[in-house]
């Protein structure tokens, strides 16, 4: 029980911190960009919030097998992602992506365009105006997105299952192990697996929030 708890958390906080890296970049560029390519971008980074998990993981795994070009140069570096937790990390870092985005570029937006305009006029980089001045501002909204992106992974099923697969002790997650729980008819052991589930997300949560809260206030 506690191995697909470990892997699951491992796999959550390496999706989040994944996640985080490309949502915070991306909000950035789209918050201050117009136009049908960026409209375009904008709209494949949100496809995990309507395409079916399945589908999402079906292109994963056409896109990483050894038989597609990525996959093959991945695999001359030594790096095998399918049937692999490092799969599991792809697709749930994919998933989790657009709630870091669209948090973060929400948070992004709202600060104030002057502070932004003094601090070029002063002859700031764009790179130091945003991790002084853009990023300390919006900190709330873009850590609710990352808070949101590890919950995401934590439960994230479909697409991790096809392409990591359920292999004990391996790529089998605490909602893959569930799903195999149900599926063997073992209710027993499903429920003390949801139950798992359900209270180490809420104590996650929660202590992030409390942290938060302490942050604010100080």
């Amino acid at each position: 029980m506690t191995i697909p708890l470990l892997l699951s958390l491992r796999v959550a906080a390496l999706s989040a911190l994944l996640a985080a890296i490309g949502g915070i970049t991306l909000a950035s560029l789209l918050a201050h960009k117009q136009g049908l390519f960026w409209h375009l971008i904008d709209g494949i980074i949100n496809l995990p919030l309507v395409l079916p998990p399945t589908v999402l993981g079906y292109y994963l795994l056409i896109t990483l097998s050894q038989r597609s070009p990525l996959g093959s140069w991945l695999g001359s570096l030594g790096i095998h992602l399918t049937f692999t937790w490092g799969g599991a990390v792809v697709a749930a870092s994919i998933v989790a992506l657009p709630l870091v985005t669209q948090s973060a570029r929400a948070a992004i937006e709202s600060v104030p365009s002057e502070l932004l305009d003094v601090a070029r006029t002063l002859g700031r980089a764009p790179l130091a105006i945003f991790l002084t001045i853009t990023l300390p501002l919006a900190w709330r909204g873009v850590l609710a997105g990352i808070v949101l992106a590890f919950a995401r992974a934590l439960g994230e099923f479909g697409a991790t299952l096809m392409i990591a697969g359920n292999i004990p002790g391996q790529t089998q997650t605490l909602p893959i192990a569930i799903y195999d729980a149900v599926q063997a008819g073992e209710s027993a052991r499903a429920n003390q697996l949801s139950l798992l589930l359900t209270s180490a997300a809420i104590v996650l949560l929660v202590s992030i929030r409390m942290l938060t809260n302490r942050i604010s206030r100080t």
